[in-house]
């Protein structure tokens, strides 16, 4: 009897701390959604429904998504920043595949002291290498272009990292039993490798696409006009210094969020299986 009433005591205790745990993961979630569900909010009404904070429903309005597109040149910063980040998304995969393919397949003196001093940029800080860059943009008559914006970070630490980790998990009898058929290491890499790597792949490529879709600071100082502006310093020229259009920027910012929800959207399970397989979950 006594042995039950324990039983039943422990089980109560694991049913309330059940109910603490999603409790707490429903009040996160809540927190984590709301200020996006403002951002929402802000840009289905006009300007003087923000200022006055009511928000009545018959105010409801799709006229800021129009003026965003009408004050500011906004497709042509959507233009850009599709142009960069496709760009910086799909060479860094392949520039940090190939030196992940060297540094996790291939065999060679050194190699792993150099990954290591490879690794060790990673805590050089942007701030320090930003005038230094600048001034080779600007020597090679980049400024103002695309490839100001897209070139300096085409070479990432972290992704050749990443990509890394996961490659040393790929049996090596692959690599063996394609170089006894006469395969180059370039094939290997091409016809195995990238095929094997699609779950790091797409999740490396929701981060990279990310990164550089809402990158601010660079497009700020190697741009000078709105042909080659990008979406972040788009929806900074609302703010101006007296006061902000917020219902525009709001609506801004919606519009600039699609592409990154829709990718996440239709990758979400493999971006989910490149997080666990490459060692980054926890493994």
């Amino acid at each position: 009897m006594t042995g039950n009433v324990a039983t039943g005591g422990h089980r109560r205790s694991g049913l309330w701390k059940e109910l603490l745990l999603q409790l707490l993961l429903l009040a996160g979630g809540v927190i984590m959604v709301a200020p996006f569900l403002v951002m929402l909010l802000v840009s289905l009404f006009p300007a003087e429904a923000f200022l006055s904070r009511s928000f009545p429903l018959e105010e409801i309005t799709l006229n800021n998504y129009v003026e965003t597109f009408r004050v500011v040149p906004f497709a042509r910063y959507y233009l850009n920043s599709a142009i960069v980040a496709v760009s910086t998304t799909v060479l860094q995969i392949l520039i940090a595949s190939l030196a992940a393919f060297a540094f996790a397949r291939l065999r060679f003196w050194g190699r792993e002291t150099l990954f290591m001093l490879y690794l060790a940029t990673l805590m050089i800080p942007f701030l320090v290498t930003m005038i230094p860059n600048f001034l080779i943009i600007r020597k090679l008559g980049w400024y103002n272009t695309y490839l100001a914006l897209i070139v300096p970070t085409l070479f990432s630490v972290f992704s050749t990292f990443l990509l890394r980790q996961y490659y040393r998990g790929i049996p090596l009898d692959f690599d063996e039993a394609a170089r006894m058929d006469g395969a180059s290491s370039f094939r290997i890499w091409w016809q195995i490798i990238m095929p094997l790597s699609g779950p790091v792949i797409a999740a490396l490529s929701i981060f990279v696409f990310q990164a550089s879709w809402n990158d601010f600071l660079w497009p700020l100082i190697v741009t000078a006009s709105d042909e080659m502006r990008t979406i972040p310093i788009g929806l900074a020229s609302f703010q101006g210094q007296y006061s902000t259009a917020w219902n525009l920027l709001m609506a801004g910012s919606v519009i600039a969020l699609l592409p990154i929800l829709i990718i996440y959207i239709l990758a979400q399970n493999w971006f989910v299986r490149g997080i666990t397989l490459s060692g980054m979950g926890g493994r």
